[in-house]
């Protein structure tokens, strides 16, 4: 279901549909016999003596396509023309890079713990100026320079304990079970390395949806776990079936220990929200079939669709009782880089782990040790999301405009999600799914036989094939749904609905009109 090494690698070079080959055998000489051609005992480090598992790597999300894209950027600042003016990146949710603003009470406590001096400017609110110095003063020499504890700065993990007593209706939150971490990425690939151990039949399997955040298939290869893919069903809006997990659970303890559930709700890239029901099923699964449950939580404010509702596994878990909430062992992940607030580049997040055994527990502090601390800009605001200001502060005036800034960011994103699935089911050969949340849809595309053929002649999986053309001849660049994993035969592309609204709508009729150019080019 997921792109082949060699398929992905094609088109890498600027060259999409030529052998590229040359450099790596170009490589290979060089490291045989130097730069000046004398022969000696070649590099220590090549291809072929590199990790074999971080060659089987691949993150499609920043793969060939986006490096052409690069590459197109260049050619037009350079004056080459082309039939388009500018590349419009849809293929990543990067927030503020389509346009996005940032929430003022946010920058504005940040821009004070970067510069102190700023501290005794008048055009900063007290709060604001509150808030930093309480920050600053849990940092080593008042300064977010310096290093935080492993683990985080310890009242920053107890406002991120409390914000998630208050999201849950007052389930208990432990800050010593929080760790704030480089975004949410660090933090899911931390507990894989925890999880992942064994030798052949013995090795650790750990169960991902299908489409899936490449997230997950990169931390598994470069781990030499073993991937077991469960479908999400398309039909029904991506949702997930526990027939479905049985029947790729089963299968797979044929050739491996499963031990891991991984859950994306809101989904990504197929931006579907479970339903309670749904969570309550996969909880009382895991407790059956032995597995510590993964739950990928980023998109818990991204949730547009009417009837649906975000509900934490945590939640959940403690509300069907001590039989679950005493034994199901699962952490959870959240970032500041989604949802509201878009601060990719702040690398900001935390994991909550549940139930987590006390020596387990040490070990992932001496693991999360080795990296020194998640950058302290990002901690401090993860505080700033997780501890807005309070009705009684002085100002709470600043909170009213950050909602009304939120508020804003979540009804464009919904009117946008209704858009996109609006426009691309008026054209012939693209289907999709409603997008109840998330930053992203998950279009299925039906391609002509001879385009599927040409694409194989190239080399190319047959939905690369499709988005390299859109972006040669639109300047639009998507990720292929081969890059995800995709039922056998069946075709797709990601693509994020940030773009602002205008733009998006460009982005929408451009697709719309290559879709049928091509189709009927192929036809």
């Amino acid at each position: 279901p997921i792109a082949s090494d060699s398929a992905r690698r094609r088109g890498s070079t600027g060259r999409p549909w030529g052998n590229t080959n040359t450099q790596g055998e170009e490589a290979r000489v060089e490291s045989k016999h130097g730069m000046n051609g004398i022969s000696h005992r070649g590099r220590v480090l090549t291809l072929d003596s590199m990790n074999p598992n971080v060659k089987r790597v691949e993150y499609a999300v920043r793969g060939p396509i986006v490096q052409r894209a690069v590459q197109i950027e260049k050619e037009l600042k350079e004056g080459v023309k082309k039939p388009f003016t500018e590349v419009i990146k849809a293929n990543i949710g990067d927030a503020h890079a389509m346009g996005q603003k940032p929430i003022t009470f946010f920058r504005q406590v940040l821009a004070l713990c970067s510069y102190p001096a700023l501290l005794e400017d008048s055009k900063f609110p007290e709060d604001a100026k509150k808030r930093a110095q309480r920050i600053l003063e849990a940092c080593g020499g008042h300064s977010i320079g310096a290093y935080s504890t492993s683990q985080g700065i310890e009242c920053i993990r107890q406002d991120v304990a409390r914000y998630i007593e208050k999201r849950d209706g007052g389930i208990p939150s432990n800050p010593d079970n929080i760790y704030l971490s480089t975004g949410a990425s660090d933090a899911i690939v931390t507990i894989l390395k925890l999880l992942v151990c064994g030798e052949g039949r013995d090795r650790t399997g750990v169960m991902i949806s299908i489409p899936q955040y490449p997230l997950y298939s990169a931390a598994l290869a470069d781990l030499g776990a073993v991937q077991i893919n469960y479908y999400l069903d398309e039909d029904n809006c991506w949702s997930l079936n526990i027939t479905e997990l049985r029947r790729a659970l089963n299968a797979a303890r044929e050739h491996c220990n499963p031990r891991v559930l991984c859950i994306i709700n809101p989904g990504n890239p197929t931006g579907q929200v479970q339903s309670r029901q749904c969570i309550e099923d996969v909880i009382r699964f895991a407790k059956e079939e032995h597995l510590f449950l993964m739950a990928d939580e980023v998109y818990q404010d991204n949730v547009y669709a009417e009837g649906c509702q975000f509900h934490s596994f945590k939640k959940v878990l403690f509300e069907m009782g001590p039989e679950y909430s005493n034994t199901v062992e699962m952490a959870s992940f959240h970032s500041t880089s989604k949802c509201y607030m878009g601060e990719c580049g702040f690398r900001g997040g935390y994991m909550e782990v549940i139930n987590l055994d006390p020596e387990v527990k040490a070990q992932l502090i001496k693991l999360v040790s080795v990296r020194l601390c998640p950058p302290v800009p990002g901690q401090a605001l993860l505080d700033l999301v997780v501890n807005p200001p309070q009705p009684d502060e002085p100002s709470y005036f600043y909170l009213l405009f950050s909602l009304q800034e939120r508020t804003a960011v979540l009804s464009t994103l919904a009117e946008k999600a209704r858009l996109t699935e609006q426009i691309f089911n008026t054209v012939p050969g693209i289907t999709c799914n409603p997008v109840q949340g998330a930053m992203y849809t998950f279009p299925g595309i039906t391609l002509p036989q001879k385009a599927i053929d040409k694409a194989k002649e190239l080399g190319l999986v047959p939905d690369m094939f499709y988005c390299m053309r859109l972006l040669e001849e639109d300047g639009i660049c998507l990720v292929p749904g081969s890059g995800f994993g995709q039922r056998e035969g069946t075709y797709h592309f990601r693509m994020t609905i940030l773009p602002p609204t205008d733009k998006l709508k460009v982005v929408l009729q451009k697709i719309r009109e290559f879709h049928l150019r091509f189709t009927q080019e192929f036809s």
